[in-house]
C-alpha cells in the first residue's frame, strides 16, 4: 500500500459533523482571520462588541466604533450564501483528484450559476496565494503533462497536443508537504528547467529538491 495514497483524510461524514452548521464555520473563519484574537482593521484595537446584522457576524470596535463584518476582505465578501455552502465547496474541490467542473459542483451544492462563480473565485484566490511564495528547503520535483485529448499527432511525451509542466512540492522537517506549484514550461530542457528554478525556488535554499534520481538545488544551482 502506498502510504501517500492511503493516508488518513477528512471523510465527508466527518466534514459535515465538523462544519455542517453555520456557527462552527464562523468560528473557523474567525480563528483563521485573527488567530490571536480580533484586531480592528481601522485602528488596531482589540476591545470589541459582537453584532449580528442580516444574519452575519459583525465586530464593532470599542475604540473607534468602526464595524467589520466577519466576511469583509475575504473571498466570501459580498456573497449571500451561507458559509456552510462555501465550506462544502472548498471541501469538494480540494478532495477531487481529477478536478471538479462547475456543473458537477452545482449538482452537489444545488446552486447555479453561483457554483461557477464560487469555483472561479477559489481558483483566482489560489492563484494569488501561490504568487506570494517561492518553494524553499527540501522538496520533490517531477514532470507532468496536460492535454492529449485531441486526435492525431504524435503520442507520448513529445506530443504537440500536450503541455509540459513542472510539478514541485516543498516539505517540512517531518517530510509533510508545505507548498506546491505546477508551472508550464516550453520543454524539459536544461535551459527551461534552469529558468523554472530561478522563478520557483527561493534563493539561498541549500537543501536539495529531488527529481527522479537527479538533484535539483533550491538555490537555483542547477541539475
Amino acid at each position: 500500500m502506498n502510504r501517500i495514497q492511503f493516508q488518513t483524510g477528512l471523510s465527508l461524514p466527518a466534514f459535515l459533523e465538523q462544519f455542517g452548521a453555520e456557527t462552527p464555520c464562523e468560528t473557523a473563519l474567525e480563528s483563521a482571520r485573527w488567530p490571536e484574537g480580533f484586531r480592528c482593521p481601522h485602528c488596531g484595537g482589540a476591545s470589541h462588541d459582537v453584532l449580528h446584522q442580516r444574519g452575519r457576524k459583525t465586530f464593532q470596535c470599542q475604540n473607534c466604533r468602526g464595524q467589520t463584518s466577519l466576511i469583509a476582505g475575504t473571498l466570501f465578501q459580498g456573497a449571500h450564501l451561507a458559509l456552510t455552502v462555501w465550506f462544502l465547496a472548498l471541501y469538494l474541490i480540494s478532495q477531487a483528484k481529477t478536478g471538479l467542473s462547475a456543473l458537477a459542483l452545482k449538482r452537489h451544492l444545488g446552486v447555479y450559476p453561483t457554483a461557477w462563480l464560487i469555483e472561479h473565485k477559489l481558483m483566482q484566490t489560489t492563484t494569488e496565494r501561490d504568487a506570494q511564495y517561492t518553494l524553499c528547503g527540501e522538496g520533490l520535483v517531477d514532470d507532468a503533462y496536460l492535454g492529449g485529448e485531441r486526435v492525431g499527432g504524435k503520442a507520448g511525451r513529445g506530443s504537440e497536443n500536450k503541455v509540459p509542466l513542472v510539478a514541485a512540492v516543498s516539505l517540512n522537517s517531518e517530510k509533510h508537504p508545505l507548498h506546491t506549484q505546477m508551472i508550464p514550461v516550453p520543454g524539459l530542457t536544461c535551459a527551461a528547467l534552469a529558468d523554472w528554478a530561478k522563478a520557483a525556488l527561493a534563493p539561498g535554499s541549500h537543501r536539495p529538491f529531488r527529481w527522479v534520481g537527479l538533484l535539483y538545488r533550491g538555490d537555483s544551482g542547477g541539475l
